[in-house]
């Protein structure tokens, strides 16, 4: 995980400070020793390091406070400043009686363009109409990149590849843009995400292109991308654009690869350019919005519910949520919708990386060969499906029959060329899914918590808990 040194010298922090019997000195001196290893190696700033350190030792020195409740004091004074200097939650500002641009800028290398194409995809599924426009005239491979991914993930790209770039002037970039306008093309559209040029550094032709092209294209938001293993560098580079260009806000990438993220996120903290979402991976799904409380809980090793129910609704369209909503109030799963969760699973990056957004799972061992074990029992399942009768798809309740499952499971495993326990082992996952589906009274109930889909809090945290004890036999 992520910033994984620093999760576990927070909670163990927290724990020697919670277990003590006395807040002395020396245990108090060797927890902000340990504390600012951990920070400055994450590369978060010194002098914010050393303002927590002071803070915690003050705090352990005040007479006013007494037993039990010092420890709770110090603890909530940890966790508050962390969340202070990793900075506030912000939220793109859609609105939904027009159409939204969303202009995304940085220097090369940082991930702008698979950026628009994760941005894209968390928002389609989310039911916006959404448009990715490709007006990077400079970097040959671009435009190929942007359109690869959209075609790759159902997005509709825009793209001129007859255009030929002028490294001097803005020009291209907006007869691009004003040709599709004209055309009418993005009309229909909510969101339009716009991918930009960059350039090894802000230079004054940069900052003169995105102006030329924003006084074009007129966006209501404006972001920075840049990769979290720059660190403390952070700091500078969204000062610079922030006072050059204006943006508003920031997408940091490359969060799952560096231990620099620590100074990445808390440099957008000092300079006020409030982080949206972080990227976590390749693939087209490892993207989350950044909510500073629920970032501090998993470091903590705590679980982050609400990452991953975005995460859920980022890998199935509204209309697929609603169709498996309708489903599990019924109380009817069928052997594909067994096959389409452990799928969706997998496109979430497995259970090895949900496994710390799981309250209590965070110290699961995973064999790194489980996931390519996992895509082989997918595929031999897929085949099982194939070999079924419509009846043992959707009832799969009669391979269990005395008399007549076992002859269905031999004939079965003869048009799948697979064994009888492989057979075995789909159903049995298909019985656990839905004694959790029927444990967690997911038909229909209402929960504490506003959670969409009928879904609440409280009902996913019981499934999930239920999930750690049983896990599905793939993980």
């Amino acid at each position: 995980m992520v910033l994984g040194k620093l999760g576990n010298a927070l909670k163990k922090a927290t724990d020697r400070i919670a277990n003590a019997i006395t807040l002395d000195k020396n245990l108090i001196d060797n927890v902000v020793r340990d504390l600012q290893r951990a920070l400055i190696e994450a590369d978060v700033n010194i002098m914010l390091v050393k303002d927590i350190s002071n803070k915690i030792k003050k705090a352990a020195k005040d007479e006013r406070i007494k037993g039990i409740d010092k420890k709770e004091h110090i603890v909530k004074l940890l966790h508050d400043e962390l969340i202070n200097i990793l900075g506030e939650s912000k939220e793109l500002d859609l609105d939904s009686e027009k159409q939204n641009r969303v202009m995304l800028l940085g220097l090369y290398g940082a991930g702008k363009t698979t950026s628009i194409a994760k941005l894209g995809n968390y928002y389609s599924k989310r039911g916006k109409k959404v448009a990715l426009v490709g007006l990077d005239v400079h970097r040959p491979a671009a435009k190929e990149q942007l359109k690869q991914l959209g075609a790759e993930n159902g997005l509709n790209v825009f793209v001129d590849l007859d255009e030929k770039g002028d490294s001097k002037t803005a020009n291209d970039a907006i007869k691009t843009w004003e040709k599709f306008e004209k055309s009418g093309k993005l009309d229909k559209y909510d969101l339009v995400l716009i991918d930009t040029a960059g350039r090894h550094s802000l230079d004054k032709d940069l900052v003169k292109e995105i102006k030329s092209l924003g006084k074009k294209v007129k966006p209501t938001e404006t972001i920075l991308v840049m990769p979290a293993d720059i660190g403390q560098a952070a700091k500078n580079q969204a000062s610079e654009f922030q006072d050059a260009l204006d943006i508003s806000g920031v997408i940091i990438t490359r969060m799952d690869s560096t231990a620099k993220a620590g100074g990445a996120l808390t440099a957008c903290a000092e300079t006020q350019a409030g982080v949206y979402f972080i990227t976590t991976g390749e693939k087209i799904n490892d993207i989350e919005s950044f909510d500073p409380e629920s970032f501090l809980s998993r470091l903590l090793g705590m679980g982050d519910l609400k990452t991953l129910i975005e995460k859920v609704h980022s890998i199935t369209g509204e209309d697929k949520q609603e169709e498996m909503q309708k489903k599990l109030q019924e109380g009817k799963i069928s052997l594909e919708d067994v096959i389409e969760q452990v799928k969706s699973m997998n496109s979430m990056g497995g259970f090895d990386k949900l496994k710390g957004l799981i309250p209590g799972m965070n110290k699961a061992k995973i064999p790194e060969n489980k996931m390519q074990q996992q895509q082989e029992k997918i595929a031999k399942w897929e085949h099982i499906l194939k070999s079924m009768t419509k009846e043992e798809r959707e009832n799969p309740e009669v391979l269990e029959e005395s008399e007549t499952g076992t002859s269905r499971i031999n004939r079965i495993s003869r048009g799948a060329g697979v064994n009888n326990s492989d057979i075995r082992s789909l159903l049995k996952q298909y019985k656990m899914l839905k004694e959790m589906v029927k444990d967690s009274s997911l038909g229909g109930g209402t929960g504490e918590g506003d959670m969409s889909q009928g879904m609440s809090q409280k009902q996913l945290q019981k499934m999930m808990k239920k999930f750690g004890k049983k896990k599905f036999q793939g993980f």
